[in-house]
């Protein structure tokens, strides 16, 4: 073991642990099992690499410009910034995330978060120097890790890296769904289907118009996806405590962001107004609404899917594929678990909804303390998103199948059809030809024979497969010329 204060007091350590203290004394403080993103700690990383870059530079441009000046602060040594770049880097490939124990919902705007990376960098480093862990007279957590860094910058740059990366695999899984999709309606183009409004039989209409929404909804879906890192761009790395920069210099400043932007290869950008992106958080608002319109696509259609291949449903020809058991005691049972595990999604994403909204409009003056709430739920609903994307894709579109039932047993027998004959004989006397096809169980043919409302010939013509698909009809065709 080995023993770290801070002015709280003294605590003991285990000998080879790279977290310290302040991550201790916040798993005490916040006892809860929510794990932390990997993928925000290895953002975390990648912006500490930009602010030891940014140092690295910021020492050589005063060494060149005042080379016998003493300076008042004290400067880090060139080859320490290097040995704390490498290890940043590692962090950014996800390494020692084992020593990361601070959990995901916690108070204190993500102090802990950020120490707890400092102190595994410090350590980390300490390490390969060949030095023990906790010997911070050497390489401190505050005055080395952390220098000219905030938690108040570190930590909602980092979750903005974190969730733009994400988007772009959000895009990618939401493209592959799409795909999926339009070969579903390419294969089942002009198959002819039962349409239902308020659960009750409609008009004709085809299964691959059915996807074909789906297909569009999931496009807008993607377009916005795509857009959203316009919305969360820029950064207020820099900016310190509040956005004033206070205590951190100009140099820093100005090209700090720059080099994360060539970094993450991301185009991310210094926020003309730091203390408004410090304080304000409305753009994970902004973000997140995008994210709960897609659930709610989502929904919608494994909603519509499972109905339609459900026993409930009469004349299913939707049929899901068969993905796992159903039943402990029942033999033979398979569920719709695809459908059931993508509408479990959609609702965690609408609660996380809920939650960010809330909290952002929490934020109090200067800083929103609940910036580790709000962006554990983000990067949460994105990855969940992502999930139901590709489970869609490979689990249930892959292997849909519609097997449809010839139109004389189906569509004309269901007394919504008559609706096609209103242009040629008006809404009252339709009505007519579909009350008698309700009562006597007729097809649309042997209603129209016992009433004789219009020709058998205009019938068949007008019962056509391409007839009752057409978008409207044409004067001339009612005027026959």
């Amino acid at each position: 073991m080995r023993t770290e204060s801070d002015f709280i007091g003294q605590r003991e350590i285990p000998k080879d642990a790279l977290w310290g203290i302040h991550s201790l004394r916040a798993k005490e403080n916040f006892p809860d099992q929510t794990a932390f993103h990997k993928e925000w700690f290895m953002a975390i990383g990648i912006v500490k690499q930009a602010c030891y870059q940014t140092y690295s530079s910021f020492l050589k441009a005063i060494q060149d410009k005042f080379p016998n000046e003493k300076f008042p602060f004290k400067l880090i040594e060139s080859n320490l910034i290097e040995e704390l770049e490498k290890v940043s880097i590692e962090i950014n490939e996800g390494k020692h995330f084992e020593h990361f124990i601070v959990p995901a919902i916690q108070g204190g705007a993500g102090t802990s978060i950020n120490m707890n990376v400092n102190e595994i960098i410090s350590n980390r480093t300490l390490q390969k120097l060949g030095k023990p862990a906790g010997s911070y007279q050497d390489i401190d957590p505050f005055e080395h890790a952390n220098v000219f860094q905030s938690t108040n910058d570190v930590i909602p740059t980092s979750l903005k890296v974190a969730a733009i990366r994400l988007l772009q695999e959000l895009e990618e899984s939401i493209n592959s769904l799409r795909m999926e999709v339009e070969k579903t309606e390419s294969k089942y183009r002009n198959v002819l289907r039962q349409g239902y409004t308020q659960m009750q039989a409609a008009v004709p209409s085809s299964y691959d118009k059915l996807f074909s929404t789906y297909n569009n909804a999931l496009s807008r879906d993607w377009w916005r996806v795509s857009k959203c890192f316009e919305r969360i761009k820029e950064v207020n790395l820099g900016g310190g405590a509040i956005g004033t920069g206070l205590s951190i210099p100009r140099f820093f400043i100005m090209e700090v962001v720059p080099n994360l932007q060539k970094l993450t290869g991301l185009p991310i950008t210094r926020s003309e107004n730091l203390s408004d992106a410090t304080a304000n958080q409305d753009s994970f608002v902004e973000v997140h609404a995008t994210l709960k319109a897609h659930a709610v696509n989502l929904e919608k259609m494994v909603a519509d899917l499972r109905l339609l291949g459900s026993d409930l449903f009469v004349n299913r020809e939707v049929h899901l594929p068969q993905k796992q058991v159903g039943s402990s005691i029942m033999p033979g049972k398979i569920n719709p678990v695809i459908p059931e595990f993508v509408i479990s999604v959609a609702h965690k994403v609408y609660a996380n909804d809920v939650m960010i909204s809330s909290l952002c409009g929490q934020g109090c003056l200067e800083l929103n303390a609940y910036l580790p709430s709000i962006g554990h739920a983000l990067l949460d609903s994105i990855k969940l998103l992502i999930a139901a994307n590709n489970s869609l894709a490979e689990n249930l579109f892959h292997k849909l199948e519609i097997i449809s039932k010839p139109i004389e047993e189906g569509i004309l027998k269901n007394p919504s059809v008559a609706t096609a004959l209103s242009p040629y004989i008006g809404y009252h006397q339709a009505a007519k030809l579909a009350k008698e096809m309700k009562m006597n169980q007729f097809s649309i043919r042997e209603a129209n024979a016992k009433l004789n409302l219009v020709t058998e010939e205009l019938l068949s013509k007008l019962i056509q497969p391409e007839e009752l698909l057409k978008m409207g009809f044409r004067i001339g065709e009612i005027l026959n010329k």
